[in-house]
């Protein structure tokens, strides 16, 4: 309440006068403020400009870009602990209006852009690729190329997802905001989210991996101090939910802690954002995150073979995997061999099995201390998997996602691959990842086999159709090639174990010692 002069009996009360009394302590203490508001921004700016001369620059870090509203805070304090006398309340009032309605300007200028841009459909995968196509990579030569929030980068801002479309991922949308000014009805998680853009699926194993390779990359270089507390899986822009069991055990043996994929279930709430009064889906934003979009793109082959070298190492301990030396020598001197048959049902398995199996069967008999397993992944658990593979120096088997299985041999181990009649002139590089994958991996590709025979695609080969043809096949086999090509192999990879034996004694598996960067 304002104070008034007191009206004696004898006075009349004028309501005029009494008007521009407060017209005039109002122009009072706006002049005022005026006048000490530019004193103080001459006097701030003095001393930072002192500071600035007698401070030496900080190193790059988040801490030295302070976000608007933490400045506008101190500027607030500034004024409240300095401003005594009468005016001190007015200015003190000016400022909070001050503060509150810059805090509101910056909640409802934060901008959410389609996560699915459609003007780089064409380009998909190429250069910023149409997810979050107005957001910059970071990446030194060598490293995975990823976006962290907040970082330098973004100016200290975290990043907000809204929306939980699962067919148009232009319907998905992201913003940055100030942590202190985030989007009305945000929601803020805690701990560190890793969001992914995966061009293909994560529900085969071979497309999984290579989504979350760049993220064990990323891991690495950062010390693998710290561990995600939820996943954001996108495909196309468009949210997904479901990781294929394989993957998700693979990564949680490497990170130590459960895999939590995010849905956003809880993420819609009304309220009317920015206090529209009309229902709108609520923003999530991150407390932490690091967003992937090209997975193994830009690493290096030291860095993608010290990727595997974790996986492969995290995975026997987490499998509880301890190997007798098989690799060395055994009994009487004896190089032990493992050699899996990997084999599959339906499209591009055996068109007879029988007769392939008894092929290996019989090279590998000739060989003291070789041993054949045949399995089908399907009907084994995650680490009855691993433990195989632990055990396998060569491994064969018809190309296709349980392949994907070979980064779990020891270093050095073998490929034998094997493709229907047709998939070299309609596959494309498709039929090349594994070649790629034994390499990152450090293993050898000892080649492959492409059926000249089999059923001929009723379209013409030059349909589109005949892909899926031809994909769908079955492989035949060729006794003599086969026969021969094993014999080779298998001597190649004797000869190389027992050159390791007599140099190291025995061979000591990855799982015998500790991981890199282990916790």
């Amino acid at each position: 309440m304002r104070n008034r002069s007191p009206i004696s009996s004898t006075t009349t009360y004028n309501p005029i006068h009494d008007h521009n009394h407060k017209h005039r302590t109002f122009s009072l203490c706006s002049l005022q403020l005026f006048l000490f508001l530019l004193a103080a921004c001459i006097a701030l700016f003095v001393i930072f400009q002192i500071q600035s001369l007698q401070t030496p620059p900080p190193p790059p870090s988040l801490s030295s870009h302070p976000s608007s509203w933490a400045f506008i805070h101190e500027w607030q304090n500034f004024i409240t602990n300095t401003i005594t006398g009468p005016s001190a309340a007015c200015v003190a009032q000016e400022a909070k209006a001050a503060a509150a309605a810059a805090n509101d300007k910056l909640r409802r200028a934060v901008t959410f852009l389609p996560l699915k841009d459609l003007r780089y459909a064409q380009t998909a995968q190429q250069g910023h690729t149409w997810f979050m196509s107005s957001m910059y990579d970071t990446q030194e030569e060598g490293e995975v190329q990823y976006q962290q929030f907040p970082s330098e980068a973004s100016n200290g801002r975290l990043l907000c997802i809204k929306g939980r479309d699962n067919h148009d991922g232009s319907w998905n949308s992201y913003a940055l905001a100030w942590p202190d000014t985030l989007p009305y009805n945000a929601t803020l998680t805690k701990g560190l989210t890793f969001v992914l853009n995966n061009h293909y699926n994560y529900v085969n194993l071979w497309h999984g991996l290579s989504a979350v390779v760049p993220l064990v990359g990323w891991h690495i270089k950062n010390g693998c101090l710290e561990r995600p507390t939820r996943w954001v899986l996108y495909h196309w822009g468009e949210l997904r939910i479901y990781m294929s069991p394989w993957v998700q055990s693979l990564m949680e043996a490497t990170f130590s802690v459960p895999v939590n994929v995010e849905g956003f279930d809880n993420s819609a709430s009304g309220g009317g954002g920015g206090g529209s009064g009309e229902e709108e889906e609520g923003a999530v934003c991150f407390e932490e995150a690091v967003v992937t979009r090209h997975n193994e793109g830009g690493m290096s082959s030291k860095r993608k073979l010290e990727v595997y070298d974790l996986l492969r190492c995290k995975v026997r301990k987490y499998c509880n995997v301890s190997l007798v030396v098989e690799g060395g020598a055994g009994r009487q001197g004896v190089v032990e061999i493992g050699m899996t048959m990997l084999m599959r049902t339906g499209s591009r398995s055996f068109r007879n099995q029988s007769a392939v199996v008894g092929i290996f069967q019989r090279e590998c008999k000739k060989v003291n201390g070789c041993r054949l397993r045949v399995a089908h992944p399907d009907n084994l658990t995650f680490c009855e998997q691993v433990k195989l593979m632990s055990l396998t120096d060569i491994v064969v088997s018809p190309h296709g996602a349980q392949l994907t299985n070979l980064i779990f041999m020891d270093k050095n181990s073998s490929v034998m691959e094997f493709f229907p009649k047709g998939w070299l002139k309609l596959a494309g590089v498709g039929q090349y990842v594994f070649h790629w994958l034994a390499s990152w991996s450090g293993m050898k590709h000892r080649g492959a086999w492409w059926d000249p025979d089999g059923d001929q695609c009723p379209y013409g080969d030059e349909d589109p159709r005949c892909k899926s043809f031809y994909k769908n096949g079955l492989i035949g086999y060729n006794e003599t090639f086969f026969a021969e090509w094993t014999r080779n192999v298998l001597n190649d990879v004797k000869v190389r174990k027992m050159e390791e034996a007599s140099k190291n004694g025995t061979i000591v598996s990855l799982s015998d010692s500790g991981c890199a960067c282990s916790s």
